[in-house]
């Protein structure tokens, strides 16, 4: 363990668990992508049910999109109005593929997450999103679920502290040059080995971002870095967050960078034996730490 690394009091993140979450959504819900609303039904519903096995409340926000329902997930915790943090991530995948990092490994993070602020009383409103429609076609449009999750908050006044957007957070590799980029003057300043997690935000939202990679190195000992940019970037956008940006929130996106790093993206080969489950499991520490730290 790396020197310095206080880890919050309770329970610890379990590799197996997580593990057996992206089994059940890319082996058991396949496929996941728009046109199989049965099986994102499905899904939906083993997320609520994993929620309410911890001392929650959790409710479904169904919305309509081209004719057909889908449904966000919510589970709540600590006091019932006021200020709050919102930490989400998408559980359908591209096309027919599995889609184990992407994101069925977010998802398990979320699932994880909530048994341990189940075990605790938060100082302060936190609420996890589960939601569908994050691939194509639905991508940048209304219908995205975190899109119809983010309206409503905006129109009703409700104040957001930070959202953290779970995206692909479970592929990690040791072999020398497996980091891509978007811009090749940034291994200059990051590691070309993907051995590391991201925190990745706007450039307005710098405050929040090196809060969070704060509270990430000091709850883990995985290495954390972070990148605030130009929405023009390739990838600085590509998730949940940017919904929560449209209606001026603070968010961000945590993520191993996807493409940049997993050969496997958007592809029958995004299976849950490619995903490293030990470091996963200390993201959600460091994740943990950091919900923890920003109340």
């Amino acid at each position: 363990m790396r020197t310095g690394v206080v880890r919050p009091a309770g329970e610890s993140v379990s590799p197996a668990r997580l593990e057996a979450h992206v089994r059940a959504l890319a082996e058991n819900f396949r496929p996941r992508d728009y046109s199989n609303p049965e099986n994102l039904d499905r899904a939906a519903a083993y997320i609520a049910q994993h929620f309410r096995q911890g001392t929650t409340r959790v409710n479904d926000q169904p919305f309509q999109a081209d004719g057909v329902t889908y449904r966000n997930v919510i589970a709540s915790f600590g006091p019932e109005t006021g200020e709050r943090i919102v930490v989400g991530a998408h559980y359908d995948a591209a096309g027919p593929f599995p889609g184990a990092d992407d994101n069925a490994s977010g998802v398990g993070g979320l699932l994880e997450l909530a048994r341990l602020l189940s075990a605790t009383t938060p100082a302060m409103r936190v609420d996890l999103v589960a939601y569908p429609l994050e691939e194509p076609p639905h991508f940048r449009t209304p219908h995205m679920g975190s899109s119809v999750h983010a309206r409503p908050l905006r129109s009703g006044g409700v104040r957001v502290r930070a959202m953290i957007s779970l995206e692909m957070i479970g592929y990690f590799t040791d072999a020398p040059q497996s980091q891509g980029f978007p811009l090749p003057l940034l291994r200059l300043f990051y590691p070309t080995t993907g051995s590391f997690i991201t925190v990745v935000g706007r450039l307005g939202d710098a405050s929040v971002v090196r809060r969070v990679k704060r509270a990430m190195r000091r709850t883990s000992a995985l290495p954390v870095h972070s990148i605030n940019a130009p929405r023009a970037v390739p990838g600085i956008d590509f998730s949940d967050h940017a919904s929560y940006w449209a209606q001026g929130y603070p968010a961000l996106m945590i993520t191993d960078t996807a493409f940049y790093r997993n050969p496997h993206y958007h592809s029958a080969r995004d299976t849950p034996d490619t995903l490293d489950y030990e470091r996963m499991a200390m993201v959600m520490e460091g994740v943990h730490g950091a919900v923890l730290q920003l109340m």
